[in-house]
């Protein structure tokens, strides 16, 4: 081979990496091994040809991988890489696949694949792992989780795939795909040329049809006593604007239940809590947004003659076998621009009917204000010894006034008493409640956004979960200065609950120590992010969290290196 072909050639590894820049992943978040020759190769190789890659960064536990791509997606709306370590480390991302593929996260997931051959081949088995890691369906550790798998086969397949992948990942409604990659096939030379070139393949974005956006208008204008439903946030800042106008003019109250983003301000007069019993009970049109459990059939019950509909990206749920809420009507499309439609759609209905929408808003405005005077009330008193999560919320919302901030909450800070204003402000875990998740989203938002305050508030068994020790060390090695706050109780506090709802007079419940539930002996988490040179505190008095997080938020602001603060609470 001459010189000039060699040199417009790139191994199969380094050609991956640079079409993934091309296709706008800035970051992949890899945990390497012995199938990594060729992709380390190849990064090498593209800095030695100038040829522009993502930054791929050592992130030391796959989960956090999955964590960090799930919060940068979050922050930036753009999907980023991850890439594991053959079966095992594509077994430690499919809690991060599962939570990604709930939320309607795009991740571009990739493991190396045992090499197949054992001998004749550059990249072919040379450790027992070469033997002990194979398997018959490695892709089947993710497929119910992920929207398009496949296995490279070919070096010359790598900028079709890569372009095919990406817009599968971000057509609606969005989410993770996986690529498996053979050691002997990155070893392989394919032609560099056009691998910076624009994808030619698109994502869908799926739309609903205008005759259904305004039927559902009519219905809305026509109702006596709707209700909106809100789960995943209003699909952008537009979107979010949007419907705290349409909800404010229609006097429409929403209820944000087991809200994973935020779709309305919590101080907004239409924003009436997360309990939907009172509304469902009276409601003659129920408005789910993007909601994977709108409310729960064992204990809300709808009116015989409620209209339902459903809007969102997948508003039917077709990844859940069984989900039988009712949907009399259903509108498909990205969330915030479903909503601009209705929006619309409203404008020319809405002169008929403003006196008595006049007076439902002022009945929810009072109904909403109520309410949050109430939270807050019973926020204010939770300051004892140990303190109550809703004080926590009380004191974080004091804290953070004014600032730009991001709250996430794993079991950890209640949302009510929080005040929030701003549609990126507010996540929850994922309704997958794989866990662990908190800590390594807020990495990747503030990898993200490295200007806001990214505040990660967790219970002490998610604390546990998330491999504290190796997002600390991704907190050190990147910079990255969150606030972390353990909202520890030392026990399963959500199990006890189940248990609690299901057998409220039952034998666990009449316990001294209702079984499986304890985490004590608490490990000490300050050692533990000490041990990466964090800032870190504990607080075991309520009148005493004020004070502490002013202290662990100016760390942040100024020294801007990680702190945690370990909250004991009831």
């Amino acid at each position: 081979m001459d010189h000039d072909n060699v040199q417009n050639l790139i191994t199969a590894g380094g050609a991956l990496l640079a079409r993934l820049k091309a296709v706008g992943v800035d970051y992949i978040f890899a945990n390497s091994g012995t199938d990594f020759p060729p992709v380390i190769e190849g990064l090498a190789e593209a800095r030695a040809k100038k040829i522009a890659m993502p930054q791929a960064v050592v992130i030391p536990h796959e989960s956090a991988a999955m964590g960090m791509a799930h919060g940068y997606f979050l922050a930036s709306g753009r999907a980023q890489a991850v890439m594991a370590h053959t079966n095992v480390g594509l077994a430690n991302c499919a809690i991060g696949a599962i939570n990604a593929a709930t939320e309607h996260v795009p991740v571009l997931l990739f493991s190396g694949r045992t090499p197949v051959t054992e001998q004749g081949r550059l990249g072919s088995r040379t450790v027992p792992i070469g033997w002990g890691q194979e398997m018959r369906d490695q892709a089947a550790l993710v497929r119910e989780a992920t929207k398009w798998d496949y296995e490279l086969r070919f070096p010359e397949q790598v900028p079709g795939l890569i372009d095919r992948a990406s817009a599968i990942a971000h057509s609606t409604p969005k989410g993770p795909v996986y690529l498996s990659l053979p050691r002997e096939v990155l070893c392989e030379l394919c032609p560099s040329d056009g691998l910076d070139a624009p994808s030619r393949i698109a994502p869908v974005t799926a739309a609903a049809p205008a005759r259904l956006v305004e039927e559902a208008a009519r219905w809305i204008a026509e109702a006596e006593h709707p209700v909106i439903i809100a789960q995943r946030g209003a699909g952008s800042p537009e979107g979010f604007a949007a419907l705290g106008a349409l909800v404010d003019a229609w006097g429409i109250p929403v209820v944000q239940y087991w809200a994973v983003q935020l779709a309305l301000p919590t101080d907004h007069p239409m924003a009436v809590g997360v309990d939907p019993a009172p509304w469902l009970k009276q409601a003659d049109l129920v408005i789910v947004i993007d909601c994977s459990a709108p409310w729960s059939p064992a204990i809300h019950s709808l009116k015989a003659d409620a209209k339902v509909i459903q809007l969102g990206p997948d508003p039917l749920y077709a990844r859940l076998p069984v989900r039988n809420f009712a949907a009399d009507l259903s509108l498909v499309g990205e969330t915030d621009e479903v909503i601009l439609a209705l929006a619309e759609a409203l404008r020319p209905q809405g002169e008929a009917s403003a006196p008595p929408r006049a007076k439902r808003r002022a009945e929810v405005a009072a109904f909403a204000a109520k309410r949050r005077d109430s939270v807050r009330e019973a926020a204010s008193s939770g300051d004892g010894e140990p303190m109550s999560k809703a004080w926590v919320s009380h004191c974080l919302s004091d804290a953070i006034a004014g600032r730009r901030a991001t709250v996430l909450s794993e079991l950890g800070a209640p949302l009510e008493p929080l005040t929030l204003r701003e549609p990126n402000s507010w996540y929850q875990e994922p309704h997958s409640g794989g866990l662990g998740w908190s800590f390594p989203c807020a990495l990747g938002m503030q990898l993200a956004d490295r200007d806001r305050l990214v505040v990660a508030t967790m219970g002490d068994g998610s604390y546990i979960f998330s491999n504290p020790v190796a997002c600390h060390q991704i907190a050190e090695a990147l910079e990255l200065p969150l606030l972390l706050l353990i909202l520890n109780n030392a026990e399963w506090a959500a199990v006890r609950h189940s248990v609690l709802d299901v057998y409220p007079d039952g034998y666990a419940a009449q316990s001294n120590a209702m079984p499986l539930v304890s985490l004590a002996p608490t490990p000490d988490f300050v050692r533990i992010a000490e041990a990466s040179r964090a800032y870190a505190q504990r607080v075991e008095t309520g009148r005493d969290l004020p004070a502490a997080l002013e202290r662990a938020i100016a760390h942040v602001t100024t020294k801007r290196t990680l702190a945690l603060v370990d909250i004991r609470v009831a």
